[in-house]
């Protein structure tokens, strides 16, 4: 049974509150890790603990920025410049000062964060903006959001050698906002896992591709600037 099927009821809402929860406690377990192990590799992942957080900081700032403009594209990102620092690297547009060190690269990503956080607070509810995966509204910006913060830190966390277990609610809410068709019965971290492709879930195959669906769950009305 698919979560928005389950029992008829509609999920709550993902809200800017539950990006600002994603993002500090991410923040929180990410200081726990001792400075040399930034080096690692990033789970399964092809970059380092280092360029993970700056990609992950790119993410949340390009959300944010998609959302600005008076008119957001709805065909195409804002036209920022995103590269590589090497090749094989994250394509971004935020890199953090490498002598700032681990406390510096932290920061980028809390402020990278609270732009996203503001950006979906102020946004008008039928603002919509471009993503790959489907023109969206702020509520699904958020969403997207804290999905990139849970599954990265994720990431982070098996390369750091730190613990990571967000809160079930959270999970189950950005499931039910980008993966509707995810199992709704199941543990909803390790469901949220399985439907990023980073986990097995028992009783159902494992995924090697995946995509979340960013489309809004109701239609806009007349567009407003914001």
């Amino acid at each position: 049974m698919s979560r928005s099927a389950d029992a008829g009821l509609s999920p709550s809402p993902v809200t800017a509150d539950d990006l600002d929860l994603a993002v500090r406690l991410a923040v929180a377990v990410l200081r726990a890790a001792p400075p040399a192990a930034w080096e690692s590799k990033a789970g399964s992942l092809e970059w380092d603990c280092w360029e993970t957080v700056e990609h992950l900081s790119d993410d949340l700032f390009a959300y944010a920025a998609q959302l600005g403009p008076k008119a957001p594209p709805l065909d195409r990102e804002v036209p920022f410049v995103w590269e590589s620092r090497r090749p094989g690297g994250p394509a971004n547009a935020i890199h953090a000062d490498r002598e700032a060190g681990p406390a510096g690269l932290l920061e980028v990503l809390e402020a990278s964060g609270a732009l996203l956080v503001a950006m979906v607070r102020t946004a008008s509810p039928q603002a919509r903006a471009y993503h790959a995966f489907g023109v969206s509204d702020p509520e699904g910006f958020a969403a997207m959001g804290i999905v990139e913060t849970l599954v990265h830190t994720h990431d982070l966390a098996q390369g750091l050698r730190l613990v990571w277990s967000p809160p079930a609610g959270l999970c189950a809410r950005v499931l039910a906002r980008l993966f509707p068709d995810a199992p709704s019965s199941t543990d909803a971290w390790l469901t949220l896992l399985w439907a990023t492709g980073r986990a097995e879930l028992p009783g159902y195959p494992q995924l090697t591709t995946w995509r979340w669906d960013s489309t809004p769950r109701t239609q806009p009305g007349p567009r407003h600037a914001h």
